[in-house]
């Protein structure tokens, strides 16, 4: 019984959702187009900064930190290891091999991190401004079906025509506003996260810097003793 009584639910909804979308004439398609997309982007940004930001990376982040105050980039090295987070990222590549840590070398890395961090916001923040411009797009085309159908020659007899007109702006308005804010509130959190990160990562190029210039774990030449000659005689 409530298994039928669900399905019953959702095939309702669906009809209403398919008679709103058909209702808001051809507008509704690229809003709904940029509506799934703006939710599935958010929820891969969700995640991503669930794991950057999570308990166990902002303690490594930590712990890295105290190491390279330390003076010991072996272990910030050793501990960058353990993960996979930009943070982690960073750090075994500012301390890589062939590299010194400077601070131009953790500017351009930081640069490199640049794209994974701010992944999709400029999709997000144009969806936020063009889905509402639909909207009102939606609302002309539908003004001026209704408008033609007052202003024709003939005696407009059923009421109904004029206000499927009016009803098309008001749902592509209504949509529109509901995708632009349904994004809005996730971008801002991530713009916030991405600023939190370059900043961490501003930090950690700081103390990376702050290293003696020697390159990271580089094995020191083997010392060749000279000779030992015998004194003349």
């Amino acid at each position: 019984m409530r298994r039928s009584r669900r399905y019953a639910l959702v095939v309702d909804f669906l009809e209403q959702a398919r008679q709103i979308v058909s209702a808001g004439g051809w507008v509704m398609y690229p809003l709904i187009v940029l509506s799934v997309l703006s939710v599935t982007l958010s929820v891969e940004r969700i995640a991503f900064w669930a794991r950057t930001h999570s308990r166990r990376s902002r303690s490594l982040v930590r712990a890295i930190s105290a190491r390279l105050h330390e003076g010991d980039p072996g272990a910030a090295l050793d501990l960058a290891r353990q993960d996979g987070t930009v943070y982690a990222r960073f750090v075994e590549a500012v301390l890589d091999r062939s590299r010194r840590p400077s601070e131009p070398a953790a500017l351009e890395e930081i640069e490199r991190q640049r794209p994974s961090i701010e992944r999709f916001g400029t999709f997000l923040a144009t969806t936020i401004a063009a889905a509402p411009l639909l909207g009102i797009l939606g609302t002309v085309t539908g003004i001026i079906r209704s408008f033609n159908l007052l202003g024709g020659a003939g005696t407009v007899s059923d009421p109904t025509a004029v206000a499927a007109g009016i009803a098309e702006a008001l749902f592509t308005t209504a949509f529109g506003l509901t995708v632009a804010l349904v994004t809005l509130f996730p971008y801002a959190v991530f713009r916030a996260q991405s600023e939190r990160c370059l900043g961490r990562l501003e930090a950690l190029g700081a103390a990376l810097a702050d290293l003696p210039g020697s390159r990271v774990s580089e094995p020191k030449p083997a010392r060749r003793e000279s000779p030992v000659t015998s004194p003349a005689t």
